[in-house]
C-alpha cells in the first residue's frame, strides 16, 4: 500500500527535524538529565515540526535505550509508539475533542498508572479548539498531575489559549522553516525516493509552502505523479500557480503603464486555470522582493530566495521604480486581495486592481481623472450658487445681510448682577465700549471649548451694561450658535470667568455678501491649489 511522502519522511529523531535547533537541542538536554517538564506547550504555524517533536519526545522518554537525547527507534515502546499501537501515549484532536465531556474523560484516565512505559504521556493537538469549560476541566490536573503523567500541547494559535494553561506548561516557539533548509530537505528525499527534481523547482516548492515543511513534502508527492523530470514548469502547473516569466511580464506592463499588455497576460493564465487570488499572493510577495532591494540593496540576497537570474530581473525592475511606487503598488495589491476574497468574480476584481497598477492615475499619489471630474463638477456647483447670490451694495452694508444672534444661558445664583440692565434688542452699535479683554475671554473660551473657538478668529467685542456684542468676519460662527445653545452658554461661561460678569449675547457677522462670497472662492481656490501641488509632488 502506498504511504504518502509527508508521513513516510516524517522525522523520527531529533537530529531529523530542520530549522528548529533551538528547540530539539533544549528537549534532548532535558532527556539527557532527567529533567523533563510535566507540561509542554509547542506553538507556531502548520508544518514546522510541532506535532512530530511532541512524538519524538513521547518517544524518547519512555524509551529504555534512549541514545543522545533521542529515541533508539529498534526498542519494542519505539516502534509500538510509531505504530500508534502503544496505549500509554495517547494522542487527542482538540479539533474535534473538544467538550468538556472528553476532557473528564482524560482526566478520569490520567489516574490510572501506564501499563508498559515510565510515563503516560497526553499529547493535545490543536488545543486551541478546547472550549472554555474544557480549558477548565484540564486546568485542575495539569496544575498538579500524578507524576507519572506528561502533558504536551500544540497549537496555531497561541492567542486563543487561556493564560493560566500556558503558563503551566514549558512554552517553545517553533519558526517557520528557511526556504533553503526546505529545499535541501526535498533534494532529499527526491533522491532517496530516485526522482528527478531541479534545483529551480525544490526552490519554488519552498516558496510556496511558506515555511511549512509538510506543505513541501506534499507537493512534492503530487508533482511526482505527473512527470519524471520535476521542473519549476511542472511545479507551477501542479500548484495552480503563475510561472515567473508571467509575474515578469505583468510587472514591466505595470512599469511600462500597458494595461493592455497586463490584461492579455491574466486571460492568459485563467484560460490556463491559474488561480487569481494566487496570482495576486505571487504579485504581492514578487514587489516585495522588489522593495527590499530597493530599501536594503547590500542584505536583499540575504533576505530574498531566488535564482540568481531572478535576482538580476528584481533588480532591474528596482532601479526603474522608485520606492513610494512600490509600496504604493503593494498596498494596492493587498487591498485586492482582501476583497477578492469576498467578492463575487475575482477575475473583475483583479483586473480592475491590474489597470490601475498600469494607469497613468494615483498610483505614486498622483491626480486621479475621475477625482479630477468630481472635483470639476463641485467646483461648478459652487460657481453656480454663488452666482445666484444678490449682489452687494457699494454703499454701507444693508442691515439684513448681517447675520444676527441672541443666545441666553440659564442664570447662576452665584453670578454678579451688572449695574446697568439694557433689553438686548435696543441695543445700537454706536452705544457700545470695546472690550479691552477679548483676547483673554478667547483663550479661556478655547479651554472650554475648543471644537468652535477656531470660528472665532479675528473676532472682537463690545458691550453695554449687560449685553455684549460679538462681531466676526466667519459666517461659520452664526451657524454654529443658531444650531446648538450650548456654545452660547459656553461663551457666556468664559466671559464670566475672565469678568467675573454675567451678559446677554448678540453676535453679528460683520462681512457682506460679497466678502463672504469672496472667502467662498478663496477656500475653494486655496483646496484646489493645495490638492494639485500635492498631486505633482508626489507624482515626482
Amino acid at each position: 500500500m502506498y504511504k504518502a511522502l509527508y508521513r513516510k519522511w516524517r522525522p523520527l529523531t531529533f537530529d531529523d527535524v530542520i530549522s528548529q535547533q533551538h528547540i530539539t537541542d533544549t528537549l534532548k538536554n532535558q532527556l539527557k538529565n532527567d529533567k523533563t517538564a510535566h507540561a509542554y506547550l509547542f506553538m507556531g504555524s502548520r508544518g514546522t515540526g510541532k506535532t512530530t517533536c511532541a512524538r519524538i519526545l513521547a518517544k524518547a522518554v519512555n524509551c529504555p535505550n534512549m541514545k543522545d537525547g533521542s529515541p533508539c527507534l529498534e526498542c519494542d515502546i519505539c516502534r509500538e509508539a510509531e505504530d500508534g499501537s502503544l496505549t500509554d501515549i495517547i494522542e487527542i484532536d482538540a479539533a474535534s475533542n473538544n467538550s468538556v465531556e472528553d476532557i473528564r474523560e482524560l482526566r478520569d484516565g490520567a489516574v490510572y498508572t501506564p501499563e508498559r512505559c515510565r510515563y503516560k504521556i497526553y499529547i493535545i493537538d490543536e488545543v486551541h479548539m478546547l472550549s472554555a469549560s474544557a480549558f477548565n476541566a484540564l486546568l485542575k490536573i495539569m496544575e498538579e498531575p500524578p507524576p507519572y503523567v506528561k502533558f504536551i500541547l500544540a497549537t496555531t494559535e497561541i492567542h486563543k489559549v487561556p493564560a493560566t494553561v500556558a503558563s503551566r506548561c514549558q512554552r517553545y516557539d517553533f519558526r517557520r522553516i528557511r526556504q533553503k533548509d526546505i529545499a535541501a530537505r526535498l533534494m532529499y528525499i527526491a533522491e532517496q525516493e530516485q526522482l528527478t527534481l531541479r534545483e529551480d523547482a525544490a526552490l519554488l516548492i519552498a516558496k510556496i509552502a511558506d515555511g511549512g515543511m509538510r506543505d513541501a513534502v506534499s507537493l512534492l508527492d503530487q508533482c511526482s505523479v505527473c512527470a519524471e523530470d520535476i521542473t519549476a514548469e511542472v511545479v507551477s502547473n501542479a500548484a495552480g500557480v503563475a510561472g515567473k516569466e508571467f509575474l515578469f511580464d505583468i510587472m514591466e506592463a505595470a512599469e511600462e503603464k500597458d494595461a493592455s499588455k497586463a490584461l492579455a497576460v491574466t486571460a492568459q493564465l485563467y484560460d490556463m486555470s491559474k488561480d487569481l487570488t494566487r496570482l495576486c499572493e505571487e504579485l504581492i510577495l514578487q514587489y516585495r522582493n522588489t522593495m527590499l532591494i530597493k530599501a536594503s540593496p547590500a542584505s536583499a540576497e540575504n533576505i530574498i530566495a531566488a535564482a540568481p537570474d531572478d535576482m538580476e530581473r528584481l533588480k532591474k525592475l528596482a532601479e526603474s521604480m522608485e520606492l513610494e511606487t512600490i509600496m504604493s503598488r503593494l498596498s494596492l495589491l493587498q487591498s485586492c486581495h482582501e476583497r477578492m476574497a469576498r467578492v463575487m468574480n475575482k477575475r473583475v476584481e483583479f483586473e480592475m486592481a491590474l489597470i490601475k497598477l498600469c494607469g497613468e492615475t494615483s498610483i505614486g499619489g498622483g491626480v486621479n481623472s475621475a477625482e479630477v471630474e468630481a472635483l470639476t463638477e463641485k467646483i461648478k456647483l459652487l460657481e453656480k450658487r454663488l452666482s445666484s447670490a444678490p449682489p452687494p451694495q457699494h454703499n454701507q452694508p444693508n442691515p439684513q445681510q448681517r447675520e444676527v444672534l441672541t443666545a441666553t444661558a440659564p442664570v447662576m445664583d452665584s453670578e454678579p448682577q451688572p449695574n446697568v440692565k439694557v433689553d438686548i434688542k435696543t441695543v445700537k452699535e454706536n452705544e457700545l465700549t470695546p472690550c479691552t479683554r477679548w483676547d483673554e475671554i478667547m483663550e479661556e473660551f478655547r479651554r472650554i471649548n475648543p471644537a468652535v473657538a477656531g470660528s472665532l478668529d479675528g473676532s472682537s467685542a463690545a458691550s453695554r451694561g449687560n449685553v455684549m456684542c460679538v462681531f466676526t468676519p466667519n459666517r461659520f460662527f452664526i451657524d454654529l450658535f443658531k444650531s446648538n445653545k450650548d456654545n452660547a452658554i459656553s461663551l457666556r461661561k468664559a466671559i464670566f470667568n475672565v469678568l467675573g460678569e454675567r451678559y446677554s449675547l448678540s453676535a453679528r457677522c460683520t462681512a457682506t455678501v460679497e466678502e463672504t462670497k469672496s472667502m467662498a472662492e478663496q477656500l475653494v481656490k486655496k483646496a484646489i491649489n493645495s490638492s494639485i501641488e500635492t498631486a505633482v509632488d508626489n507624482k515626482q
